[in-house]
């Protein structure tokens, strides 16, 4: 496994390695994530599992830190077959499949027990047909965070009224309706563009995962942290359906078994990461709460209505994947 951070250098290198060792079918891997992020880590031990398993057929590269498509290109570039493999966060599906945002529903899914069964769930399979009519064929889930921080400058978040005014990076409509309802104004945008935003005054606040908070050193431009329940994210890794249907039937059982394992991996290292992230932040320097029961219930009173109605209670996909999640 090759772990590339530069997209120019990283494709002449790929060139030379492809006259080299024909012998390997090159996998080039996009993601946003820094090279300290938890997640960034299960994403490198994943690719060279999924090489391991192959038995040498796959060359599986990773190219972090957005350096061989942005964040915002990584499902279009995949899907036309530019690269071969991309992984996204859920919330960056948007209004192209809205149903993969259930899980930023506020303080719904918390339990990581639904995570460590996820990846052979019925609720999984259904996502996995879904985005296979979108043009991915999706291979890995890895469960990112449900311990995330309300960021801010001069004092925590912590009611409903704190977030009058404030101009907030938001994640998808549903959730950016939930913190209008708290009275902010919300920008939708990947965590890679959130630090020069805050530093610049673009937005006031941020929500994020605490370990994000930490590796994108959100420290440097916040001096006020708020650890809140608030949503669950994952980072989900797919190939173009075209290059799967390709490989050999080795090389996609090295995919299903990696995918397997690195979904358990993910859980772990989040479970630790949202651990420790909290006195991480406190050793930079800056004030950090811990959101109390009364207040989770304070603030899910009024974002959770108002996620609810935008997420669509009438449409019919997104209250069938309820169901199935009910069941787990």
């Amino acid at each position: 496994m090759k772990h590339l951070l530069n997209g120019a250098l990283g494709l002449t290198l790929l060139a030379g390695m492809a006259s080299g060792a024909s012998a390997a079918t090159v996998m080039r891997c996009s993601h946003q994530l820094p090279p300290a992020h938890h997640i960034a880590k299960v994403v490198d031990r994943w690719a060279a599992e999924v090489e391991k398993l192959s038995g040498g057929e796959l060359d599986v590269q990773v190219f972090g830190a957005d350096s061989l498509v942005g964040a915002r290109e990584n499902i279009v570039a995949t899907a036309k077959g530019d690269i071969e493999c991309a992984f996204s966060l859920n919330f960056q599906w948007g209004k192209t499949l809205p149903i993969m945002n259930v899980t930023v529903a506020p303080f719904a899914f918390g339990d990581l027990d639904i995570w460590r069964q996820w990846p052979e769930s019925e609720a999984a399979a259904f996502l996995e047909q879904k985005l296979l009519e979108k043009g991915v064929k999706n291979v890995v889930w890895m469960f990112q965070t449900n311990t995330s921080v309300f960021t801010s400058n001069g004092k925590p978040l912590v009611a409903p009224e704190d977030f009058k005014g404030l101009k907030m990076r938001g994640l998808t409509p549903p959730f950016d309706a939930a913190l209008a309802a708290l009275g902010a104004t919300p920008t939708a945008m990947p965590g890679s563009e959130v630090y020069q935003a805050l530093a610049t005054g673009v937005i006031d606040g941020a929500i994020t995962d605490v370990a994000a908070a930490v590796s994108r050193k959100y420290y440097e431009v916040q001096d006020a942290f708020t650890v809140v329940p608030v949503l669950s994210a994952y980072l989900h890794g797919y190939l173009n359906p075209r290059f799967y249907d390709s490989l050999s039937d080795t090389s996609k059982a090295a995919l299903k078994q990696a995918g397997l394992e690195a979904a358990q991996w993910a859980v772990e290292a989040s479970a630790e990461a949202g651990a420790e992230g909290p006195e991480q932040l406190r050793e930079k320097g800056v004030t950090v709460h811990v959101a109390t029961p009364e207040e989770i219930a304070a603030l899910q009173a009024v974002m959770r209505p108002a996620f609810d109605k935008a997420f669509g209670e009438a449409d019919e996909d997104s209250q069938k994947l309820l169901d199935l999640l009910g069941q787990m």
